[in-house]
């Protein structure tokens, strides 16, 4: 079974034109155009495939945003009494594993790396500020500190809480709004500096990810190789305020909760960059199909640039601050279509990881055994 899995990664690869050159090299970088395809061009060679591109800052260029945003006070004069939502974590991993607050003790035999008994799923704490005030939190994050603060969120914000803004940026992408048959469902905007950093994940959209000050550091997976990330269910918990600063932003204190109601969110185990070298060491033993898998596709959006990111393409997101001390950024999330590519992606998804998987195992093992 891991054979024919491990062929799946290696012809699907193939296929979308992303395979490394050789065994030991880096993966090939995403496609790359100068101008903005023709709707024609868009749909044929990445929608349909699921392939992804990266567009040059010429599809930008007429954008007011272009140069109004990444400078130092543009934004905060223009938005001086907006009040919007600021995500607040320890560490600027927000909707990502932490170590359970409380662990409970799991007989060793049962034990899975990663498994839900030592981590859970941890969302951001939601405060609403004034955006200057969201500005210099931003700019003044520290995970030594123990507070990392990040404008992000999901919600159309940027036709809601950045209404002001939003006339700086094209209402949609018109080469992808006639390819895809539908306007955005969502346009969001995304304000943080280098210790924010989004976990593998996915998501049931076609994203334009356009960059506007700064860079954003991708790495991406396509949907086949789902197994290498070994997505398991973990208990939901966030992170709420405690002590007596809880009204004096700049000395807020967090510290995570578990959600009650009980609630079990899937999500990947794994961590790319770990902390130190015995993280890592941990990692790469647990998680084999990542770390010794193929290498996954880096992808690097300056400023300007747009990148096209298929629907279910999992990945993983760092950043670099632009002069203003902000990375910043415009996607636009188009809904997916359901079709037969959604069908083959769940009957992968319920193909069973098997412990031996990537350790030496049976590379031939028969699903229809495992299941007798």
């Amino acid at each position: 079974m891991e054979r024919a899995v491990r062929e799946l990664w290696a012809e699907s690869r193939d296929l979308l034109g992303l395979a490394s050159p050789s065994p030991d090299a880096t993966a090939s970088a995403v496609p790359r155009a100068d101008l903005p395809p023709t709707p024609l061009a868009f749909l044929r060679d990445h929608v349909s495939p699921g392939r992804p591109l990266l567009i040059s800052a010429a599809a930008t260029r007429h954008w007011p945003a272009a140069s109004l945003w990444p400078t130092a006070s543009y934004l905060t004069d223009a938005l001086r009494s907006t009040t919007v939502s600021l995500h607040l974590t320890p560490d600027g991993r927000a909707d990502a594993l932490a170590p359970h607050p409380q662990p409970e003790p799991e007989p060793e035999p049962e034990r899975r790396p990663g498994s839900s008994s030592s981590k859970c799923f941890a969302s951001a704490h939601v405060r609403r500020v004034d955006f200057p005030t969201a500005v210099g939190l931003i700019r003044g994050s520290d995970p030594d500190a123990g507070l990392v603060a990040y404008a992000q969120q999901q919600d159309d914000c940027l036709r809601g809480e950045y209404a002001a803004v939003a006339g700086d940026v094209d209402a949609h992408v018109p080469w992808a709004s006639e390819a895809l048959g539908c306007l955005p469902e969502a346009v969001n905007l995304w304000i943080g500096n280098a210790h924010s950093v989004t976990s593998f994940h996915k998501d049931h959209y076609d994203n334009i990810y356009v960059v506007v000050s700064g860079e954003k550091h991708f790495l991406l997976l396509p949907p086949t190789e789902h197994h290498r990330l070994y997505v398991r269910d973990y208990p939901a918990a966030h992170y709420v305020v405690t002590g007596k600063d809880a009204e004096v932003e700049h000395q807020l204190s967090l510290r995570l909760e578990m959600e009650e109601p009980h609630r079990m969110v899937p999500w990947s185990s794994v961590d790319p960059y770990p902390a130190s070298p015995e993280e890592m060491a941990e990692q790469a033993s647990s998680f084999p199909l990542y770390f010794d898998g193929p290498a996954p596709i880096r992808c690097t959006v300056r400023a300007g640039e747009m990148l096209y990111l298929p629907s279910m393409w999992f990945h993983h997101v760092s950043q670099s601050p632009g002069p203003n001390g902000l990375t910043i950024a415009v996607n636009y999330w188009y809904d997916m279509q359901f079709d037969i590519n959604y069908a083959y992606f769940n009957f992968l998804r319920s193909l069973e990881i098997d412990d031996s998987w990537g350790k030496g195992g049976d590379l031939e093992g028969d699903l229809e055994e495992k299941n007798d």
